[in-house]
């Protein structure tokens, strides 16, 4: 049996290639560096926020081949060969994204730490839900039923993964309604309460 290779011996690092909002970028990096410190430390792309660094806040948020990635717990090196999107990436030229303009236009930030990984989950919520995922609240799972309506309580169940200490939840349910084109997330005059969505 051939004897295990010293520590010392044992490669830490990597180069690798990541291919972030359409642009293609090689870096050699330390096998434990995350996703997100990838982007915010070698590739200056800080719109995706360090919050719990632990996978609970959604702040750093990210899509991964077009799927929602909380990108403090995804490593670097296991990012390679996949399409990664940041809240840089999420514009056209000068236009907004759908769901950039609904937050801006109804407000559904406050101190805007959170706004890049709840935009970027949100963007990921209604593309799920138009594939007819269903989430913990959806009443008919078949998949024949086809896509549950986008109720307010459906959005805030997809969305339960990206926590606004601020407590604007109330303006994000609304602002992904809109950019879904649905009516959901309009407050029934004093109904909706400004509970946490998480």
């Amino acid at each position: 049996m051939a004897p295990s290779p010293s520590p010392s011996s044992t490669p830490t690092r990597s180069t690798l290639t990541l291919r972030v909002n359409g642009e293609e970028h090689t870096l050699s990096v330390d096998h434990r560096t995350t996703l997100l410190d990838a982007l915010r430390e070698r590739l200056d792309l800080t719109g995706t926020k360090k919050g719990c660094d632990q996978g609970q806040c959604g702040a750093c948020t990210v899509l991964l081949d077009g799927r929602r990635a909380v990108s403090c717990l995804q490593l670097a090196v296991a990012a390679e060969g996949r399409e990664v999107t940041t809240i840089e990436g999420m514009a056209e030229d000068d236009r907004l994204h759908p769901v950039q303009q609904a937050f801006l236009d109804l407000d559904g930030y406050q101190c805007g730490y959170c706004t890049p990984g709840q935009i970027c989950s949100a963007v990921a919520v209604i593309e799920e839900h138009a594939a007819g995922w269903p989430s913990a609240v959806t009443e008919d799972v078949r998949p024949e039923a086809g896509p549950p309506p986008l109720t307010a309580e459906e959005i805030r169940e997809r969305m339960s993964g990206n926590l606004c200490r601020c407590g604007a939840y109330v303006s994000i349910v609304q602002a992904v309604a809109r950019a879904a084109g649905t009516g959901a997330g309009r407050p029934a005059e004093g109904a909706e309460s400004t509970e946490a969505a998480a």
